[in-house]
């Protein structure tokens, strides 16, 4: 395994930087956060610099680049803005990820182009009130009709719905069944008749809308259906492997750039005469910081790596998950510490990382749930 980056994905990372400074930079990242927008404006520029297309086929206006590459794309968009890595990642992962891994060819046809592009946006409405961590308790309903399919329900927490054409519903297509079974993915048009949606307030990810949608008696033609009737649980399941590396890999780049403030700080502090970089209890606590990143950063790039070899990675993606999403926690609460008031500030990023962080140990999957997960795998 060599994870050093090659000449064309330093590029890559480099144009990532010039476009984020440029387009979105600090400044707007955080007036979007006051606002409690969305960014919408970012997918298109995405699609224009060809990021959209990284891990896709020609065809469809793909540069077929392997998932190390899409992995230092997310993480360097993380650094720049959590909300730019969730959009980019959200439209990769749950979108075309899953067109390519159980969409059938007329779907991927139909529907990549746009995708690569950045003039469509996707978001997977998974999670209900009585279905998060235990995503097989689902209970919004699919039944067919002449053409297609009558969908009812309600998902909660659907993240960045607004700015999604399409919404990839996992819903239970048989009735009377119960747990895995008997469950279907559909692409749903966000717009569809009978679609009614309530923006969700929460403390952190503020511009990374979520939105609660009611879905009333919604028709979805036959030909929306993705993958296999009434086996859909296997192909979400595969879907959350990538999205999973995604939120690592975003959790990542933020908890990379806590540490470069919380340096920048230590460095340029002054109290007792000597700037706080000479104290040794902070020294060391910065230590621990970039040690939990480094380590989290090791494991997603061996699940990069995995992924694109096509490895059964269940495992190794939870790990991933669960080591970023905690190194994010840990240098957010310690930077937090030692930043002390001017991070405690209502402007400050540090303030911003330390909120936003707190969603990443349960979405995606609740921590603790991996961790069994991972027990399974293990064989226990």
């Amino acid at each position: 395994m060599d994870f050093a980056l090659t000449p064309e994905q330093i590029a890559t990372r480099a144009t990532i930087d010039a476009w984020m400074s440029d387009k979105f930079p600090p400044e707007e990242v955080r007036r979007f956060d006051q606002a409690h927008e969305m960014p919408t404006h970012l997918l298109a520029g995405f699609g224009e610099l060809g990021l959209l297309g990284a891990p896709f086929p020609e065809r469809f206006g793909g540069s077929e680049a392997d998932w190390i590459t899409v992995t230092a794309i997310q993480e360097r968009l993380g650094y720049h803005s959590a909300v730019a890595a969730a959009i980019y990642s959200i439209t990769v992962d749950f979108g075309g990820m899953s067109l390519m891994t159980y969409g059938n060819d007329e779907q991927r046809e139909r529907l990549m182009p746009d995708l690569v592009a950045g003039r469509s946006g996707f978001a997977l409405a998974l999670t209900e009130s009585t279905a998060g961590t235990d995503a097989a308790a689902m209970r919004t309903s699919a039944s067919p009709v002449e053409g297609g399919w009558r969908i009812n329900g309600r998902k909660t927490w659907i993240s960045c719905a607004d700015a999604a054409q399409w919404l990839v519903t996992p819903c239970r297509s048989r009735r009377g069944s119960v747990g895995r079974e008997g469950i279907s993915i559909f692409m749903v048009p966000r717009h569809a008749p009978g679609i009614h949606m309530t923006k969700l307030p929460k403390i952190g990810n503020q511009s990374m809308t979520s939105w609660d949608i009611a879905f009333d008696d919604v028709f979805v033609e036959q030909a929306n259906l993705m993958g296999p009737q009434d086996d859909g649980f296997r192909c979400l399941m595969s879907t959350l492997g990538y999205s999973r590396a995604g939120q690592a890999a975003n959790a990542i780049g933020q908890a990379q750039a806590a540490v470069d403030m919380t340096l920048s700080h230590l460095r340029e502090r002054h109290q007792f005469g000597a700037p706080l970089s000479q104290f040794q209890v902070l020294r060391h606590r910065a230590a621990d910081m970039q040690m939990r990143v480094d380590q989290a950063r090791l494991m997603l790039y061996r699940l990069a790596w995995m992924i694109g070899r096509g490895d059964r990675c269940r495992k190794e993606s939870a790990q991933a998950k669960i080591l970023a999403s905690e190194a994010l926690q840990y240098v957010t609460h310690h930077g937090m510490q030692i930043l002390a008031s001017t991070g405690y500030a209502a402007e400050s990023d540090m303030n911003r990382y330390w909120r936003d962080g707190r969603l990443y140990t349960f979405g995606e999957g609740a921590n603790e749930m991996l961790r069994d997960l991972i027990a399974r795998e293990m064989g226990l």
